[in-house]
């Protein structure tokens, strides 16, 4: 497998109730920081859905939906032995109301979203595990948030979500665990900066 495989990364290592208490933590600390309205966008196995709801209900958030992002040139590992994995599911809450920001202009928008994975060209910044393609987060940003709103990435890995909210207008705030990860992301977003 690649030096940068999701499996090897650790944070899929946990044990179900640490894993657990780890997400507890986590929305309890968003719910201190999050403004009334404010969205919340997360990517993950679609096997836990079910209890990332409950927690995040416990700290005043409120479901909205479940969707599919869909890899259109997925990695064909494993393609003698079963199917080709090309979706993510990622889920939406609203903080203490039923409903937040949405720039929807009148048009239908579904909760089915498809891009490619991650170009080469936005691999060069540090080669995430799970980068996320800039287009995948403009989708959000752009619907989710008004010109001016702060974006809080909790997990912000290679920076797209960060790249997303300053090409946009957005204010941005970002924190990394790993130190190769915070700095290649800083890097980035730096250059992002220095070109507008």
């Amino acid at each position: 497998m690649r030096e940068n495989f999701f499996g090897a990364a650790g944070w899929d290592n946990l044990e179900f109730d640490e894993w657990l208490n780890d997400m507890d933590q986590m929305f309890a600390e968003l719910a201190r920081i999050i403004k009334k309205r404010g969205s919340v966008i997360m990517f993950m196995s679609i096997i836990k859905v079910e209890s990332i709801i409950r927690l995040a209900e416990k700290h005043g958030f409120y479901y909205k939906t479940t969707g599919i992002w869909h890899k259109k040139n997925p990695m064909p590992r494993n393609m003698n032995l079963h199917f080709i994995n090309s979706t993510e599911s990622w889920i939406y809450f609203t903080y203490k109301a039923h409903t937040g920001t949405f720039n929807n202009d009148g048009k239908a928008i579904h909760d089915f979203v498809e891009t490619s994975v991650t170009p080469n060209g936005e691999k060069g910044f540090g080669k995430h595990p799970t980068q996320k393609p800039l287009t995948l987060m403009e989708h959000f940003v752009k619907i989710l948030t008004n010109e001016g709103d702060v974006i809080f990435d909790p997990f912000s890995g290679s920076g797209s979500t960060g790249v997303a909210a300053l090409m946009h207008n957005r204010k941005f705030i970002g924190s990394e665990i790993d130190e190769q990860y915070y700095q290649n992301s800083k890097e980035r977003l730096e250059s992002v900066i220095r070109n507008e």
